[in-house]
């Protein structure tokens, strides 16, 4: 990977060599305007407004402009020449938890490698240092004509450097949680618990760019004169209001459980004892009363069939007590 920047880490009285090379890499489509009526590109020119003409790259410089609209030109021996330790050093000031730092304060990220074999030594001391201390160093650095604030960790074997934004550089999140009152009820966050569980953990190398590979097969289909079929876009409400919460998380739960179950994966939603709801309650109970009613119901019909048969019973015995009598008395 080429590098970005060359200097050194001031830890202490240690200096390390290092070279400052990008972590991340920019995989976003990039579009060019065009004029529409016969697909000319549509190109800007760097022109002077004093002579009205057009200057090369090499013509350009630096300059602030003042308050009455005034230019000051500035050098870049200008800036070279300003008294800033950090113009080729990374200055480490401070070591703490890594949880003092707001991600709000988090900007692009940098490997730090080291710049030949005698910073092997030195890189390697306070890399292992970073691992047995658990902590971040926070440092300061000159980078692109500013000085910047940095936070070096260790990933894997490499010390990296996240950029951080200045604390007066965050705003304050003001008039932007709801200004109106709302009362979250145990029930809806007990379905709000359910959904996180259901959704469960993700391996982020898992997720990709589903937007990024629809415009790539767009291109390649355009490219080879082939038609592709739009696909129309999905339903909504278009304002993302919910009109029953309830119903909202309760649908949620159960497509995010046929997903998981779909994908191999069974998702079980464990209910926290205690919270049952009124409705089910009251199915209980009335599940409970049918089944006492046709048990009564059973218990008297069994009676009934048994006293039916004690009639039938004493019946045949008088009927044969009566066949019997006159017998008797013929004989006598």
């Amino acid at each position: 990977m080429r590098s970005i920047w060359n200097g050194a880490i001031s830890f202490g009285l240690v200096s390390i060599p290092i070279k400052l090379v990008n972590a991340t890499e920019n995989h976003a489509i990039s579009f060019r305007q065009i004029h529409l009526e016969d697909g000319g590109r549509i190109r800007y020119r760097k022109v002077c407004e004093l002579e009205d003409k057009e200057v090369t790259t090499a013509e350009i410089g630096k300059g602030y402009e003042d308050a009455d609209g005034s230019i000051i030109p500035i050098t870049e021996d200008d800036l070279a020449s300003l008294p800033i330790p950090t113009a080729k050093t990374i200055e480490i000031v401070a070591f703490v938890p890594a949880d003092r730092i707001d991600p709000l304060q988090m900007d692009a990220a940098y490997y730090l490698s080291a710049n030949g074999v005698p910073a092997a030594k030195p890189y390697t001391l306070l890399r292992e240092a970073l691992k047995r201390s658990q902590k971040v160093a926070i440092a300061k650095f000159a980078l692109r004509g500013r000085e910047r604030l940095g936070m070096l960790r260790v990933v894997d074997d490499v010390i990296a450097m996240h950029g951080l934004l200045w604390p007066d550089e965050i705003r304050a999140p003001e008039d932007v949680a709801p200004d109106t009152r709302v009362t979250v009820r145990d029930a809806e966050l007990d379905l709000a618990d359910a959904l996180m569980d259901t959704l469960g953990e993700v391996d982020l190398a898992d997720l990709h760019d589903d937007y990024r590979e629809a415009v790539e097969n767009m291109i390649a289909a355009k490219a080879s004169g082939d038609e592709q079929e739009k696909t129309p876009a999905a339903a909504g409400d278009g304002g993302g209001r919910v009109i029953d919460l309830m119903a909202a998380l309760e649908g949620s739960v159960k497509a995010a459980k046929e997903a998981r179950a779909s994908g191999g994966e069974m998702a079980e939603v464990t209910h926290l004892a205690g919270r049952t709801s009124k409705k089910a309650a009251a199915k209980k109970k009335t599940t409970s009363a049918k089944k006492t009613t046709a048990a009564k119901k059973a218990t008297t019909e069994t009676k009934k069939k048994a006293t039916s048969a004690k009639k039938t019973t004493a019946a045949k015995k008088a009927t044969t007590a009566k066949k019997a009598t006159p017998r008797k008395k013929a004989s006598a």
